[in-house]
């Protein structure tokens, strides 16, 4: 019996490549793990109505972590006619499967690593190590929208004594068909559950700071109470200095000074944002991972997407998905592979004998760049070798 019992879901585009690649490092590292196939993503979306099976669900219930590749999400109206014709009309809704596991499963916390490896050509510096935590489950992201706006809900909002009736006043004026409504839903709980983590962390791994990302000198409220969170935990951590700054002004900090950041702490669509700059910082999405951390199940995936147009051609860069995996081993506490991997990923980007379009500066599929699995060979020859 295998030591550990891992969902493995591939998902749309890209997904499927990377996946396969990983699964010649996972070899090479002897890992002891069932690999249960699982269901997820946008062909089951289109033939079944549902891009998250409940079977797959159950599969998730029965397995210690997942490993996930990519997803494919499109606006509403694309996605419904791409429904089967069987399905059309039924008032079936497209939602993320990964928002909805993050939710399923509480998976609040999404962790970012972003270090620049020596070698890679593509690294705006070479002494850039960087950390994200996004809040996962609330946010931005948190999935309560309507359009058109309902007259119920703009009636709440007009009430003199709990909404806002001079600031409706004009949206009634371009009629409530034309509106639509996104949410930024943040709960004390969720601020204090991710900033706390950001700041163990950083202390757990010797980090010199933690700074706040958000913008409450316009959302007053959300981003007021996450700023007044973070300013309570980061007092229980006197050793670690706390700063804040505004998303748009870290932006530009982050070009000018990268090197002077340390861990990030942000809300959802904030440290969505911050984390996609921070990978360009250290090569671009090919080298991004990312964790979906809850408190008893964890989903792993890089963060680029789906890439549709590069679909089993076998191109991508596969170095992101490696180093996700490096995070499930973090996570269940197999910390020699994790460190055996990253090693083998940091020795094959050193030496640049292998690698992939993005890193060559070539256009995918022309000649000088490896394959996806041709870097993934090169890694799992480091480690059977044992040359790092």
């Amino acid at each position: 019996m295998s030591k550990y019992k891992i969902a493995w879901m591939p998902g749309d585009g890209v997904g499927n490549d990377v996946m396969n690649a990983t699964r010649i490092v996972l070899d090479a590292l002897h890992f002891d793990a069932e690999y249960v196939p699982a269901d997820i993503g946008w062909e089951f979306w289109c033939n079944e109505g549902d891009p998250l099976p409940q079977r797959t669900i159950d599969i998730l219930k029965q397995t210690d972590c997942a490993l996930f590749g990519a997803i494919t999400s499109k606006p509403r109206d694309e996605a419904n006619e791409e429904l089967a014709s069987g399905l059309q009309g039924k008032g079936l809704s497209y939602f993320s499967p990964i928002v909805k596991l993050r939710q399923l499963f509480n998976l609040h916390t999404n962790l970012r690593p972003c270090k620049a490896y020596p070698g890679n050509p593509l690294n705006y510096r070479d002494d850039i190590d960087l950390v994200v935590f996004r809040e996962n489950t609330e946010g931005m992201y948190g999935g309560v929208e309507w359009f058109p706006l309902p007259e119920k809900i703009y009636d709440v909002m007009n009430d003199p004594e709990v909404g806002h009736p001079a600031r409706m006043a004009r949206w009634k004026e371009k009629g409530l068909e034309n509106v639509a409504l996104s949410t930024r839903i943040m709960s004390r709980q969720g601020c204090e559950s991710i900033c706390r983590q950001a700041f163990e962390y950083a202390k757990k791994h010797n980090r010199k700071s933690v700074t706040l990302i958000e913008k409450p000198n316009v959302l007053r409220e959300t981003g007021g109470l996450m700023t007044r969170v973070f300013r309570q935990v980061a007092g229980d951590y006197p050793g670690i200095e706390h700063w804040e700054a505004n998303i748009d002004a870290i932006c530009m900090w982050m070009i000018k000074n990268p090197q002077d950041y340390d861990v990030f702490v942000a809300e959802n669509m904030f440290g969505d944002i911050l984390s996609d700059l921070c990978a360009g910082l250290v090569g671009g999405l090919g080298f991004a991972s990312a964790a979906n951390i809850g408190d008893d199940y964890a989903v792993f995936e890089p963060t680029h997407g789906s890439a549709p147009k590069y679909d089993g051609r076998g191109v991508v860069n596969p170095m992101a998905m490696l180093l996700t995996c490096k995070l499930m081993f973090d996570w269940l506490g197999e910390k020699e592979l994790a460190e055996r991997l990253e090693n083998a990923v940091a020795h094959v980007i050193l030496e640049g004998k292998v690698a992939t379009y993005d890193v060559r500066g070539v256009r995918a599929g022309q000649p000088g760049a490896n394959s996806t699995t041709e870097v993934a060979e090169e890694v799992a020859r480091c480690l059977s070798l044992e040359v790092v």
